[in-house]
């Protein structure tokens, strides 16, 4: 059987993993500054988490969500106090667009409406709804098409007011930090408007932090530096280090009811401990402080390059803009240096490194980047 051929890869198998590298078959060791799209929050084979999947693994993987399962409410109880939405309620399931699936769902039900607001650049996922709500008709597939998305301009509070003056959103989405936009941040100005306009038209504000999320932005959410609070909040990438999870932070004001969203796989016990040990990393080494301190340090060394036209981000969350192609520079920095990076756009390097990134490591990725230039 062949496999469906949907991903270009490169010709690299990567075998095994230890904090913020990997190394392939060969044995040859990569320096990665991608994290597998930002998946790799605690960095990769931490002792802690791979001893709890081990000792969880050994007890119980799986069982359905028609039994108690503990688990999910420590995971809860860890999350609410990490995050600071200690009143708000979990839903999990297991992957950033099936987060986003529900959440816009859960804002339909709740307001009996059926528009959805979101923005010229942003990404939600690649299933359903998530998929339309996603600013690129290359994938999204005649069914996808329901009518029911609008898109506005980033940063015009303006063009969503007009929209929302309409009487019929159920929601506005918006990403933390847009990520396969380019690393666009919103104006914090813009957020704190957009909860006050939603509030005002009886719309929910969901928060896609699903990429930006996580510590990643040296905040744990980066609508925070907004200093606002949405209806709902989507999460996924770091929340599990690797295995599949994600999850909906629902504020207290939305009322759940018996079958008004379901899962099979979501909130598995394996998952639950693989979410635990991450919080419990997260707060034993520090690391959403760290990413703050090492993603500043590492984007002040990034701008003293005139070869760059602009970089942007917030922690290590991080674009890195150039007036030409970054194509044959990742590839150079790839085979060559042996670093891993990612591309947003034609023009924009990303980086999404493990939030465990040291200061030492980002000097060594300056110096295997200064190297291609």
């Amino acid at each position: 059987m062949k496999l469906f051929d949907v991903y270009p890869l490169f010709d690299i198998e990567i075998v095994k993993g230890r904090g913020v590298h990997t190394y392939d078959a060969e044995g040859t060791e990569y320096l990665d500054l991608y994290g597998g799209h930002a998946v790799i929050s605690v960095g990769h084979s931490h002792p802690h988490y791979v001893e709890a999947l081990r000792k969880q693994a050994e007890n119980l993987v799986f069982y359905s969500n028609s039994v108690v399962n503990s688990l999910q409410q420590t995971l809860a109880d860890k999350l609410g106090q990490a995050s600071g939405y200690d009143d708000y309620q979990l839903f999990l399931v297991n992957s950033g667009a099936e987060a986003n699936e529900n959440a816009l769902k859960l804002a339909s039900f709740h307001t009996g409406k059926r528009r959805v607001l979101s923005f010229k650049k942003a990404f939600h996922g690649r299933t359903s709804l998530a998929v339309e709500a996603t600013d690129n008709p290359k994938i999204v597939a005649p069914v996808n098409e329901s009518g029911n998305i609008t898109f506005v301009p980033f940063n015009d509070i303006e063009a969503v007011k007009a929209e929302l003056a309409k009487d019929d959103v159920c929601a506005v989405i918006i990403e933390g930090i847009q990520g396969v936009g380019g690393v666009q941040i919103p104006e914090d100005s813009f957020l704190q408007a957009l909860s006050v306009e939603c509030e005002k038209a009886g719309a929910l504000l969901i928060l896609d932090e699903i990429q930006s999320g996580y510590g990643r932005s040296g905040k744990f959410f980066a609508h925070q530096y907004a200093g606002i609070r949405p209806d709902i909040i989507t999460m996924a990438k770091g929340i599990g280090n690797g295995f599949p999870l994600s999850g909906m932070l629902i504020s207290p004001k939305i009322e759940a009811s018996y079958g008004m969203l379901g899962t099979t796989f979501g909130g598995n016990h394996l998952a639950c401990a693989a979410g635990i040990a991450v919080l419990e990393i997260f707060e034993q080494e520090n690391l959403v402080e760290n990413s703050r301190e090492v993603g500043e340090y590492l984007m002040e060394q990034l701008r003293a390059f005139p070869q760059i036209k602009e970089v942007r981000g917030r922690g290590l969350m991080i674009g890195i803009e150039f007036e030409e192609p970054v194509k044959e520079l990742r590839r150079k920095l790839l085979f060559e240096q042996k670093v891993f990076t990612g591309a947003s756009g034609t023009n924009v390097l990303r980086l999404l490194p493990p939030l465990v990134l040291t200061k030492a490591d980002a000097d060594e990725f300056i110096k295997r980047f200064k190297a291609v230039l």
